[in-house]
């Protein structure tokens, strides 16, 4: 057998036992459009837009989704009931060692389930397909501490900023997000890579994204295999006013950094307009997954 097939078999393999996971708990598959009329909002991921119709002189504008999340929240907000979908994605500016314009992405919604009893699935999910290392759990907050010494929830702006310099990183950000994270980047993540399996949780509030916020963190998760980040997912927010103002705010800031904004999807939001139910969900990169277990 050629190294090819036998590699197009193990992938195989693994998207099978996925699929096997999820229908032996009554997680129903479902597929989303691909073809958005609106692009993301997020302030660090491009849409790429695409252009249909044009020999028929009825020319649209479209934007490839960079993740199923919002259609799949349509749905959850309609009565689905737990979901999970396997599907490509696309972004533009992305390119490196592990990152691609395209890429396969699985992710899924559970209803009734916390932050803790996603990652606990997740653990479950990892076990099924043969990845039965112990898995290690730390908040944001303890992660700092134990790997650069930093109380990271309680350094204000200007103290993060003495910090990135005693490091010869730069330290020119509009905001405290952004040097949390570049200090993320160099301080503790390679420190995880001696972890076969670990999950960050409760991240600084301004980097909730579409997490619940509980005071001073955002009950958000990241799943690391050996450092690499596999996973980004959230207990969710839940009415149209909050995901008004998160996708708000993130307009505001793309604006200030000069990137293409876009504008609201107001279909969105009229389709939340009864919210969501209680929920989390999660994101995880199938193709970091894959390179993972087979390594």
């Amino acid at each position: 057998m050629s190294n090819l097939k036998e590699k197009l078999l193990n992938h195989q393999n693994l998207i099978r036992n996925i699929r096997s996971f999820f229908y032996s708990r009554n997680v129903v598959e479902v597929v989303t459009p691909s073809l958005l009329t609106t692009p993301t909002t997020d302030v660090y991921i491009d849409s790429i837009e695409v252009s249909v119709n044009q020999a028929l002189s009825k020319s649209s504008k479209f934007f490839l989704h960079t993740s199923p999340e919002l259609e799949m929240k349509r749905l959850l907000s309609k009565g689905s009931g737990d979901i999970f979908q396997i599907c490509q994605v696309f972004r533009d500016n992305e390119f490196g060692r592990i990152n691609s314009n395209e890429f396969t992405m699985l992710e899924f919604y559970r209803v009734g389930f916390d932050m803790q009893q996603l990652i606990e699935e997740l653990k479950e999910l990892l076990i099924a397909l043969g990845k039965d290392d112990k898995a290690d759990k730390m908040s944001y907050a303890q992660a700092f501490f134990d790997f650069a010494g930093i109380d990271i929830l309680n350094s204000d702006f200007e103290a993060l900023k003495i910090i990135l310099e005693s490091h010869d990183l730069s330290s020119d950000y509009e905001w405290i997000e952004d040097m949390q994270m570049v200090l993320f980047v160099h301080l503790v993540e390679p420190k995880l890579k001696s972890i076969p399996v670990c999950f960050i949780y409760d991240f600084p509030w301004q980097q909730a994204a579409l997490a619940q916020i509980d005071g001073p963190v955002a009950h958000r998760f990241e799943m690391y295999i050996n450092g690499t980040e596999i996973a980004n997912g959230y207990q969710e927010i839940q009415t149209s006013n909050e995901y008004r103002d998160r996708f708000q705010t993130e307009i505001n800031k793309r604006k200030s950094l000069s990137k293409f904004t876009g504008f609201l999807d107001e279909d969105f939001l009229d389709d939340l307009k009864d919210g969501l139910p209680t929920c989390s969900g999660v994101a995880i990169g199938i193709d970091r997954l894959f390179t993972s277990l087979s390594l």
